[in-house]
């Protein structure tokens, strides 16, 4: 089961660059991720979703190849390549995997302006060796999906991070 983390941020940068650090600690199998967004607050107050993927690039990607391949057998392969692109990038449109969008969208009404959240959805992680290296980026946590008794247990050790780092 997978557990979620969003996290709070001042401004936008912030939660770029520690969603880039997750990333990297991800390819280093320090963090197995399901899913991570940054989501940010503009000005106006709308919000906007950074997605780590766009699911109507794929989606046209595999679908122009796909339809290409079949485009092939009836001799048509940049007719079917141009179908399937269009295709795929419809049904990538309308697909929402991971972190519910709206969800996203709602809790991040309760951000001030110019601010930014990162939703982290995570299979595993090594917690002693994730929590020291986010420190440094600040940030507070705003929800998460674990056990109350994993939440406090979550934030002693965040507290303890940073008083080591201090």
């Amino acid at each position: 089961m997978s557990d979620l983390f969003v996290i709070a941020y001042d401004d936008l940068a912030t939660a770029h660059q520690v969603r880039d650090k997750v990333v990297e600690l991800s390819k280093q199998h320090l963090v197995e991720l399901e899913d991570i967004v940054v989501v940010e607050r503009r000005d106006d107050g709308k919000i906007k979703l950074h997605q780590a993927v766009n699911h109507t690039t794929v989606g046209a990607a595999g679908g122009a190849l796909w339809g290409g391949v079949i485009g092939l057998l009836f001799l048509a392969p940049l007719l079917g390549a141009a179908v399937g692109a269009a295709a795929g990038a419809a049904g990538g449109a309308i697909t929402d995997t991971g972190i519910n969008d709206n969800f996203m969208k709602e809790l991040s009404q309760n951000l001030r302006p110019g601010a930014a959240a990162l939703f982290v959805l995570v299979k595993q992680a090594a917690q002693d060796k994730v929590i020291p290296q986010l420190m440094p980026f600040g940030g507070q946590l705003v929800q998460t999906s674990l056990s109350q008794a994993d939440e406090d247990h979550l934030r002693e050790a965040i507290r303890a991070a940073q008083k080591t780092a201090a």
